[in-house]
C-alpha cells in the first residue's frame, strides 16, 4: 500500500544532474563465432570486445538458454568453455552477450556455430549377426548386409567396412567372402557342406574415413562384430558306395536264389542322409543275377563258367543306388558301380581240336574239326614246323595250377599266355600217330586249358620229294583226369627245290640304232638264254643291270626283246656308243649275263649357233658400219648338216645395209641421219641376219644386229606461239600467270634440252620455271613468288620477253613477247567512323523514343556495299555485369541507325550503362579477305529518373523506454530506409510527423517536441536515429507511437515519401523492483555481473540497474544494502515483484546463486528511507494492510486445502516416498514402465497406490490456490536449518498434543516446506548461503509437454505451446501427468470438449481446452533430440516416422486414458532398451471421428530399431494379437493425407 507513495518520494532522489552517458557498443564482428566441438573444457573460446566513448569500465556477460556452455570473465571479456559442445546434438545456437559501463547495459545476439570433429565411432545398426545360407548359393550372391552409422559429417561420417578375420582360418576360406562398400557381404567362392566347413565366423569391422579430432587426423573404428554363417546342406550330391570295389565267387552249379554278395551305399549329403534303394542297371550276362532292395545280390538262373572264358570267368554287374527323393535339380540322385562276380569251374568237358590261331580262337563249334593239312620243303631241317598248319587244342575246364597267363613258347603257354583258372580239370596230353609218325613230332606234349599245336620235322632224310609228294600223321589229345581223348588227321604236302642256272649263247652282241629313234623302237629280238630245270625252276626272266644307258633302253622280261626306252634322250652329239649288261634269271633265283654294244647313227638335228652379240655405235652424217657375223653347226663335220649360209631379212631400214652370204660381213650402203629414225627408237636400228645349214631338213638361226646412230646438235628451239597474253588477279600471291612452250627437233636430251629466261620491266616480280613436257618439248611456267602479289592500284600491266636456248653455247637462242594484265579485286575491309561511336544519354522509363544515334562506316573499294551489324549488348550497373536485362532495349538498323525498342522497359535501377558492340560488313568483299570491320562500342548511358518511392526496411527490434533511465539527447530507437534511385533521387531525409501516446486504457494523447530524428550521412541504406529531446514522465504507462517520414530529394520533379509508425514501449516506476542484500553496496557492485547473470537466467529478461545504495543503520535488520532494477522483456513488458519472486523460486540454480551473493529480501523491508517519517508511517500502514491480506489469504487457502486434501496428501506421500527411496537401489520385483519402483512394493513413488487404480484427479473446480502446495515437488526443497528445526519442533508438539492427525500433520509439513522456499528473509539468511540437497530420481532424457491448438490461420510454430518440462520421476508424476486431459472421462460425461490443466513451475495454473482436432505432444529434449517437437513440421523430423494406433470413437470411453498413460510410461521408462534413443516423442490427437495415438522415432530407415519399438509398444499397450499397427514415414505423411499414406512397416 505504501509503494506508490514511496515511488513518488524517491523520484526526486534519483535525478542525477550529469551529462548524458553514451552506452557502450560491441564491435561489428561480435555476431558470429565458430568453435570446434572438441574444444576442451576451460579453454579459451572467444573474447567479447566492446567500445565505450566515455571510457567507462566495461563489464561483460552472457545470458540466454544456452549460456551454460560458457563462462565469461566479466572484467576482460574472455570467454571459456564451461560445457562440452556436441555438433550432432546442437550444431547452431544463439546466446545473448551483454556489456555494461555502469550506466547502461547493451545486449546483442551472437550465433555460435559448432564445427564438426571426428568424435563419433561408427555404430552397427544390426541387432542380429547370424544367418544361414544354402551350400549351393551362387558365387556373387549377397550373404548378409551390415549397416553402421556415424553421425559425423563428411569423410568422418563415411563408413568403410572390412573383414578382419575368418573362422576357420584355412586357405580355402580366407578369401571366401568379401564385403562391399555398402556393407553387403558377398560370396566369392563355392561352398560345400561336406568338403568344406559347415560354419563360418566373420569378424566385420566398421571404420570412418578419418577426420580431425583433438588436432590430429583420427580414424574411428567400431569394435569388430562377429557374424555367424551356418551352411545348410542341400541335396546336390549323388549317393556314394561305402567301398570302391565289390567282388565275389560262386560255383557254376550254384542253385537259383543263392546269395552271393551285399553292396551298400550312403547319401553323400551328410546333413540329409536320404534312404537309398538298389537295382541292377546293366550286366554282362543279363538275368544271371538279381539284387534285392537292401543290396543283396543272388543267383537268378543256371550258371555256365565256360561261357565266361572271354570274360575271364567273371560276370560284370552294374548296381545302381538311388536316393528316395529327387535332388535340387529335380533329378534322381543315383550312383552306379560295377560288381565282379567270378564263376568257379566244374570238370564237364573233353579236349577238342580247332582250326584257328591263338589268341584269336573263339573255340566255337564252327571252328572245331578233326582234319588238317600243311606243306614242307623236301629235306627240311629238324624241328622245322609244317607250313600252313593251323591247329589249336582246347579243354574248357579249369587248367592245372602251375599254368598261368603267358605267351606261347612253342610247347605251351608261358608268361603272358592264356590260363583259364586254377585247377586240373582242363589239363590234357598230346601225342602223334599215323603211317608217317616216325618222320615227324608234335609240340607241346602237355597242355593246360588250350594251346597251339605244331607238327615238326623229326627225320629230314625221310622227307624226300622224289619218293613221295604226300605224308600222313594223327594228333591225339587225352584228358589227364577223365582220360577222354580226341584225334585229328594231318596231311603233309612236300615241295620241290631249284638246282640249275640259265645260259647265253655268246658273251658280246654289237647293235646300232638311229639317234632320232622314237621311244619303243626295236633294237634287237634275237638274243635268248636257256635253263635245264622244268616248271617254275625253268622259267627265265630277262633284265638290264644298272649301268651306262640303262635309262635309254629296256628289255622285255619274258621274251628278252631290247627296245628304246626314251627316244628323247638319244643324241649322237652327246654320246655315240653305249655298253649294256643283259641278265637272265630262273624261277629259283639263279642267273647269268651277256654284254650289248649299241651305236647311234647321225641325223641333221642341230641348227647353226651364232657366237656373241652385235651392238654398233656410229655418228649420224659420217659414220660407217662393218661387222662379221660369227656362227657354227654341231652336226657331223664335213657334211651338209654342218655347212652355213648368211642372208639379211627385210626390215624398215634393211635397204640401207648388205651382208656377205659366205663370210657374214655386214656393211652400210650410205650416210645415216638420226632425225630420219623414228624418235621412239632412240636412234637405234635393229637388223636381222639369217644363218642356215645345208642339211635335210634345213635348219637356221636368226641374230639381231643393233646399230645406234648417235645424235649431234644440229637444230634450234621453236616457240609454239608468236606472242603470249596473260590475265592475273591482284592480291593472289604465288599464283600461276601463264605457260609458254618451245620445241627442239634434236632427239637426245643433251641436244634438245631447252632453258628459259625472262627480261623486261618488272621481270623481277615474276618467276619463270622450265619443265620438260616430252621429247624435245619444254614449258616455261610464269608465276608470282609465294610472298608476292600484284596490286592493281600500283601497276596494272607488264611487258616481258621470254628467251629459249640450248645448253650448247654455240647453238644460239629464240625469243618471244609476253604481256601480263592485272585484274582488280575487292580486298579492303570497311572501317567504323570513331566520331559516330561517341556515347549518348537516354533517360529511363519511357522518357525518350525513336532514333538516338547513327553508326557510320567507310570502305576504300568503289564497289563496296556496307551494312551495320549488332554483335553484342553489354548490360552493367555500377560497373558490374547484370546479364541480359537490357538486350531488348535498343536495336541497330542496317544503315547504322540506333533506335529505342522498349522505352518503358529502360530502368536505371537495374542497368545504368548499355554498351552496343557493332561492326560494319561489306557484302561484295572477295571471300578470301576480311569482310568485317573491327568491333566498335557505342556506350549508351541511362539517366536516372525519380521513379522509386523510399521504403522502410523491416525491423525486428522492440524499443523499450525506462523514463527514469533515459536522458535527453539519448537515442531511444532507430529506423532504416532505402530508395532504389541514385544520387539526389535516392537520398533520404527523415522527419517526425507526429507523436501519440497510447495509454494502457487506450487513450491517445498527442506529444509534440519530445523526440527528434537525425539522418547521418550514408549510402544505399539510410538510418534515422530517434533521440529524446526532453525528459519523459516516468509515471505514464503506455506506448509512444512515433510516425516517421522518409522523403527523397530529387533535383527535378516532386519528391516521393513513405511513413512508418515506431512503437516505444514505456516501463513506468510501478515495475521498479528492489532487492536487498546482506552485504555492503561495494560488495554488491563487485558482484554485479554475477547478480545480473543469475537474475537474467531466472527471468529471461534484460535487467536494468537503477541504483545501488546502503540502507540507513536505523532501517537495517538483516539487509545492509539494496539494488533497484527493472526486469524488461523484449516485447516491452516488465516483471512485477510477485512475478519476479515466483520466477526466481522456480529456478533453483539461480536462487542458490543469488543467496550465495547475499540476497535476503525481495522488495523493501520496514522502510526504504528511515530518515523520512512519512515513509515510516506509510510502511507501518502498509504492513498492517499486508497482514490483513495475509490472514485473508491463509483463511482461503485452508478452505481450499481441505477441499483438495486427498490430492495434496497423495502428493506429500509421493514426496516422502521419493525421499525414502535411495537413487540406484533396485528391487527384484517387476518394474512399472516409466518409474524406478516396482508394482509389488511401492506401486507409485508419488501416490503410493496400487498399479490397477492410480486415481489421478484430472478435473478440479478449486481455485488457483489449490495448486500452490505442489511447489515443493518442482525442484525439491531448500533445507534452511533453522526453518527445518522449527518445522520439526512444531510437528512434534502437534503430535504430542494430539491436535492434528496423520493427515493434518502431512498437510502442514507440505505447506511449511513450501513456505521455506518462498521465504527469503528470517534468521537463515544471516548464516550465509544455503545448501541445496537433491534427492530426485533423474530420467534418462529431459521431456517436454506440448499443446497444439488447431488454428489454420496461423503457422504451426504459433499454434505450438510449451506446457511444462520434466527430467525426474517426481516431476513427471507431479507436473506432467496432472497437466494432461482425461479425455476418456470427459467423453463419458458427454462433455463437448475435454479440459486439461497446465501446471507452471511456480505453482500457478492455466486451464485449457482440448477440442476435436487439437493435439497434445510429449517430446524428448534429452541427448540427440534436443528441441525436436513430435509430429509437427520440425525440419529435424524429416527422416523420422511414427507408429500409429487409431481408435474408434467409442473406445475413448474405456481405453484412451489407459493407452495414453502407458504410452508416456514407455517413453520416460526407456522401455525400448538400446533403441530408446531413437524415440523422440508421442502424440495424442482427439478427433470427432476417432482418436489417434502415435510414438515418433528419429530414423525411419532403421528397420531393426523401428520394428523392435513397434513390437514392444504393442505389447505394452496390451493390444490383441490380431490387432495390426502401422509405421508411417514422416516424408509420406507430411505430403499426403492419412488415407493415402502407406505403412512402411506393420506389427
Amino acid at each position: 500500500m505504501a509503494r506508490p507513495w514511496l515511488s513518488c518520494f524517491l523520484l526526486a532522489a534519483l535525478v542525477v544532474s550529469v551529462a548524458a552517458n553514451v552506452p557502450p557498443k560491441f564491435l561489428n564482428n561480435m555476431t558470429l563465432v565458430t568453435l570446434p566441438e572438441d574444444l576442451p573444457l576451460g579453454h579459451e573460446a572467444f573474447w567479447l570486445v566492446a567500445e565505450d566513448e566515455d571510457n567507462d569500465k566495461l563489464t561483460y556477460g552472457i545470458s540466454g538458454f544456452y549460456m551454460y556452455y560458457f563462462e565469461v570473465i566479466s572484467d576482460t571479456g574472455e570467454v571459456t568453455l564451461a560445457s562440452l559442445l556436441d555438433f550432432e546434438t546442437l550444431p547452431v545456437f544463439s546466446i545473448t552477450i551483454s556489456v555494461n559501463d555502469g550506466h547502461s547495459t547493451v545486449t546483442k545476439e551472437m550465433q555460435v556455430i559448432v564445427d564438426d570433429r571426428n568424435d563419433n565411432v561408427p555404430v552397427f545398426q544390426n541387432t542380429d549377426f547370424s544367418t544361414s545360407i544354402n551350400e549351393t548359393l551362387p558365387v556373387g550372391s549377397v550373404v548378409f548386409s551390415v549397416l553402421a552409422k556415424d553421425p559425423d559429417m563428411g569423410l568422418a561420417g563415411l563408413v568403410v567396412y572390412s573383414i578382419v578375420s575368418v573362422v576357420p582360418s584355412m586357405e580355402d576360406s580366407e578369401h571366401l567372402f568379401r564385403i562391399l562398400e555398402n556393407g553387403s557381404i558377398v560370396l566369392t567362392g563355392s561352398l560345400s557342406y561336406n568338403n568344406k566347413s559347415a560354419f563360418y565366423q566373420l569378424g566385420v569391422k566398421a571404420c570412418d574415413s578419418g577426420g580431425e579430432y583433438n588436432g590430429i587426423q583420427t580414424v574411428q573404428c567400431a569394435a569388430p562384430v562377429i557374424l555367424s554363417i551356418l551352411v545348410v546342406d542341400q541335396p546336390d550330391l549323388d549317393p556314394q558306395f561305402v567301398r570302391d570295389f565289390y567282388s565275389a565267387s560262386v560255383a557254376e552249379d550254384a542253385a537259383r536264389g543263392t546269395s552271393v554278395l551285399r553292396v551298400q551305399a550312403v547319401d553323400s549329403d551328410k546333413g540329409i542322409n536320404d534312404h537309398v534303394t538298389y537295382s541292377i542297371s546293366n550286366s554282362s550276362k543279363p538275368g544271371w543275377f538279381n539284387i534285392s532292395a537292401d543290396g543283396v545280390i543272388s543267383v537268378g538262373e543256371p550258371l555256365d563258367r565256360e561261357q565266361l572264358l572271354d570274360e575271364d570267368e567273371e560276370v560284370q554287374v552294374q548296381v545302381t543306388a538311388t536316393e528316395a527323393h529327387l535332388n535340387i535339380y529335380g533329378q534322381e540322385a543315383k550312383v552306379s558301380i560295377w560288381v565282379t562276380l567270378r564263376v568257379t569251374d566244374v570238370n564237364d568237358h573233353e579236349p577238342e581240336f580247332y582250326n584257328c590261331s591263338l589268341p584269336a580262337c573263339t573255340f566255337t563249334p564252327q571252328e572245331a574239326q578233326n582234319s588238317f593239312s600243311g606243306y614242307v620243303d623236301e629235306h627240311a631241317a629238324t624241328r622245322i614246323p609244317i607250313d600252313g598248319l593251323t591247329m589249336a587244342a582246347y579243354d574248357p575246364d579249369k587248367a592245372s595250377p602251375h599254368r598261368g597267363r603267358g605267351r606261347w613258347l612253342g610247347g605251351g603257354w608261358g608268361a603272358g599266355g592264356r590260363r583259364d583258372g586254377v585247377g586240373s580239370n582242363g589239363t590234357f596230353l598230346l601225342s602223334l600217330g599215323g603211317p608217317d609218325a616216325a618222320a615227324f613230332s608234335v609240340s607241346p606234349e602237355r597242355v593246360a586249358g588250350s594251346a597251339s599245336v605244331q607238327v615238326l620235322v623229326r627225320a629230314p632224310d625221310l622227307v624226300d620229294y622224289e619218293r613221295w609228294q604226300l605224308m600222313l600223321v594223327e594228333v591225339v589229345a587225352t584228358d589227364s583226369v577223365s582220360q577222354k581223348a580226341s584225334v585229328a588227321a594231318v596231311t603233309i604236302h612236300l615241295r620241290d627245290i631249284n638246282d640249275h642256272s640259265p645260259a647265253f649263247p655268246q658273251r658280246l652282241y654289237v647293235l646300232s640304232v638311229s639317234e632320232d629313234s622314237a621311244t619303243g623302237s626295236l633294237v634287237t629280238s634275237s638274243i635268248h638264254a636257256t635253263d635245264l630245270d622244268t616248271g617254275e625252276w625253268g622259267r627265265i626272266t630277262y633284265s638290264l643291270l644298272p649301268g651306262n644307258g640303262d635309262d635309254l633302253f629296256e628289255v622285255d622280261p619274258g621274251s628278252g626283246t631290247v627296245t628304246v626306252r626314251n627316244g628323247d634322250l638319244l643324241d649322237r652329239e652327246r654320246q655315240a656308243v653305249y655298253n649294256l649288261t643283259l641278265q637272265a634269271t630262273d624261277g629259283g633265283g639263279l642267273s647269268n649275263s651277256t654284254t650289248l654294244q649299241i651305236h647311234l647313227l647321225d641325223v641333221n638335228d642341230n641348227a647353226p649357233v651364232v657366237s656373241g652379240s652385235y651392238r654398233i655405235f656410229v655418228q649420224e652424217n659420217g659414220g660407217d658400219v662393218s661387222v662379221t657375223i660369227q656362227a657354227h653347226d654341231n652336226d657331223e663335220p664335213g657334211t651338209n648338216n654342218s655347212r652355213l649360209v648368211f642372208s639379211l631379212l627385210p626390215g624398215p631400214y634393211s635397204h640401207n645395209f648388205s651382208v656377205d652370204p659366205d663370210t657374214g660381213l655386214l656393211r652400210n650402203l650410205g650416210p645415216l641421219d638420226r632425225e630420219a629414225i623414228d624418235p621412239a627408237l632412240g636412234g637405234r636400228i635393229v637388223l636381222t641376219v639369217l644363218v642356215a645349214d645345208c642339211g635335210v631338213p634345213q635348219l637356221s638361226t636368226e641374230v639381231n644386229v643393233t646399230i645406234t646412230v648417235e645424235d649431234i646438235n644440229d637444230n634450234m628451239p621453236v616457240f609454239n606461239q608468236s606472242s603470249y597474253f596473260f590475265m592475273v588477279k591482284e592480291r593472289d600471291p604465288g599464283i600461276l600467270v601463264g605457260v609458254v612452250a618451245a620445241w627442239d627437233a634434236d632427239q637426245t636430251e643433251a641436244n634438245n634440252r631447252i632453258s628459259f629466261s625472262l627480261a623486261g620491266a618488272g621481270a623481277n616480280t615474276f618467276l619463270l620455271r622450265g619443265s620438260v613436257l616430252g621429247s624435245g618439248w619444254a614449258a616455261g611456267l610464269l608465276r608470282l613468288p609465294s610472298d608476292v602479289s600484284l596490286d592493281y592500284e600500283t601497276q596494272n600491266s607488264f611487258s616481258l620477253t621470254v628467251s629459249a636456248e640450248n645448253p650448247d653455247p654455240q647453238a644460239g637462242e629464240t625469243s618471244v613477247a609476253v604481256n601480263v594484265a592485272v585484274e582488280d579485286v575487292n580486298d579492303e575491309p570497311p572501317t567504323l567512323d570513331s566520331a559516330s561511336l561517341q556515347g549518348v544519354h537516354v533517360a529511363e522509363n519511357g522518357s525518350q523514343h525513336g532514333q538516338v544515334a547513327e553508326v557510320v562506316a567507310r570502305d576504300v573499294d568503289t564497289e563496296a556495299q556496307l551494312e551495320i551489324e549488332l554483335v553484342n549488348v553489354l548490360c552493367s550497373k555500377a560497373g558490374a555485369n547484370v546479364g541480359s536485362l537490357c538486350h531488348g532495349w535498343f536495336s541497330v538498323a542496317a544503315n547504322g541507325s540506333v533506335y529505342i525498342n522498349q522505352s518503358e522497359a529502360i530502368d536505371y535501377e537495374t542497368c545504368d550503362l548499355v554498351t552496343l558492340v557493332v561492326r560494319a560488313y561489306d557484302l561484295t568483299t572477295d571471300p578470301r579477305f576480311q569482310a568485317y570491320s573491327n568491333n566498335g562500342s557505342l556506350p549508351i548511358t541511362i539517366e536516372d529518373v525519380n521513379d522509386n518511392t523510399p521504403y522502410f526496411l523491416p525491423e525486428d527490434k522492440t524499443f523499450v523506454i525506462i523514463p527514469e533511465l533515459v536522458l535527453p539527447n539519448q537515442q531511444v530507437a532507430s529506423v532504416q530506409a532505402r530508395d532504389d534511385d541514385s544520387g539526389d533521387n535516392g537520398a533520404i531525409v527523415f522527419s517526425i510527423l507526429h507523436v501519440d501516446f497510447v495509454s494502457k486504457d487506450g487513450a491517445i494523447t498527442p506529444f509534440q517536441g519530445y523526440f527528434r530524428i537525425s539522418t547521418p550521412v550514408a549510402t544505399n541504406v539510410f538510418t534515422g536515429n530517434i533521440e529524446l529531446v526532453t525528459s519523459l514522465d516516468s509515471t505514464l504507462q503506455g506506448t509512444y507511437q512515433v510516425t516517421v517520414q522518409a522523403q527523397d530529394r530529387p533535383s527535378v520533379g516532386p519528391a516521393r515519401k513513405a511513413t512508418v509508425i515506431v512503437n516505444l514501449f514505456t516501463v513506468d516506476q510501478s515495475y521498479r523492483v528492489r532487492l536487498q542484500f546482506s552485504t555492503p553496496k561495494e560488495d554488491v557492485g563487485r558482484n554485479m555481473e554475477g547478480i545480473k547473470e543469475a537474475l537474467a537466467q531466472a527471468t529471461r529478461t534484460t535487467v536494468y540497474i537503477v541504483d545501488i545504495q546502503d540502507l540507513e543503520s536505523t532501517a537495517r535488520a538483516r539487509a545492509h544494502s539494496y539494488l533497484d532494477a527493472y526486469f524488461v522483456f523484449a516485447n516491452g513488458s516488465a516483471l512485477t515483484l510477485n512475478e519476479l519472486s515466483r520466477m526466481i523460486r522456480s529456478d533453483q540454480g539461480s536462487l542458490t546463486q543469488l543467496l550465495q551473493l547475499g540476497l535476503v529480501v525481495l522488495g523493501s523491508q520496514e522502510s526504504q528511507e528511515s530518515s523520512l517519517p512519512n515513509v515510516l508511517i506509510s510502511t507501518i500502514v502498509g504492513l498492517g494492510v499486508a497482514l490483513l491480506l495475509v490472514l485473508l489469504i491463509m483463511t482461503v487457502t485452508l478452505v481450499c486445502v481441505r477441499k483438495s486434501y486427498r490430492r495434496k496428501l497423495r502428493a506429500m506421500k509421493a514426496a516422502k516416498e521419493a525421499r525414502k527411496t535411495a537413487a540406484g537401489v533396485l528391487s527384484t520385483a517387476p518394474a512399472i514402465p516409466g518409474t524406478n519402483v516396482y508394482n509389488t512394493e511401492r506401486a507409485n513413488p508419488m501416490l503410493n497406490l496400487p498399479t490397477n487404480d492410480l486415481g489421478f484427479e484430472y478435473l478440479s473446480t478449486s481455485s488457483d490456490l489449490d495448486y500452490v502446495s505442489l511447489n515443493s515437488l518442482d525442484d525439491n526443497s531448500v533445507d534452511l536449518d533453522k526453518d527445518s528445526q522449527k518445522t520439526k519442533a512444531r510437528a512434534a508438539a502437534s503430535d504430542a498434543a494430539g491436535g492434528l492427525g496423520e493427515r493434518e500433520r502431512e498437510e502442514e509439513k507440505s505447506e511449511e516446506e513450501a513456505a521455506a522456499l518462498v521465504s527469503m528473509g528470517t534468521e537463515a539468511l544471516e548464516e550465509g548461503p544455503t545448501e541445496l540437497k537433491l534427492e530426485l530420481h533423474p530420467l534418462q532424457n529431459r521431456w517436454a509437454l506440448w499443446f497444439f491448438k488447431n488454428d489454420r490461420s496461423r503457422a504451426w510454430q504459433d499454434n505450438l505451446h510449451l506446457v511444462t518440462k520434466v527430467d525426474t520421476v517426481e516431476d513427471f508424476w507431479a507436473q506432467a501427468l496432472p497437466s494432461l486431459p482425461r479425455v476418456g472421462q470427459t467423453a463419458r460425461k458427454k462433455l463437448p470438449r475435454a479440459s486439461w490443466v497446465m501446471r507452471g513451475g511456480g505453482g500457478g495454473s492455466a486451464a485449457r481446452t482440448l477440442r476435436a482436432g487439437e493435439k497434445l505432444g510429449f517430446g524428448a529434449l534429452g541427448k540427440g533430440v534436443d528441441g525436436i517437437r513430435p509430429m509437427w513440421e520440425d525440419s529435424r523430423n524429416k527422416r523420422g516416422g511414427r507408429w500409429l494406433v487409431s481408435l474408434a470413437k467409442q473406445r475413448r470411453h474405456s481405453e484412451l486414458d489407459h493407452l495414453w498413460l502407458e504410452t508416456l510410461l514407455c517413453l520416460i521408462g526407456e522401455s525400448f532398451a538400446e533403441h530408446s534413443r531413437e524415440v523422440c516423442g508421442a502424440v495424442i490427437n482427439v478427433r470427432a471421428k476417432g482418436d489417434k495415438l502415435a510414438v515418433w522415432t528419429m530414423e525411419a530407415e532403421n528397420q531393426a530399431g523401428v520394428l523392435y519399438i513397434g513390437r514392444v509398444y504393442k505389447e505394452r499397450l496390451g493390444l490383441s494379437v490380431k490387432t495390426i499397427i502401422g509405421y508411417q514415414a514422416h516424408a509420406d505423411t507430411a505430403t499426403k493425407s492419412n488415407s493415402l499414406a502407406k505403412n512402411k512397416f506393420v506389427v
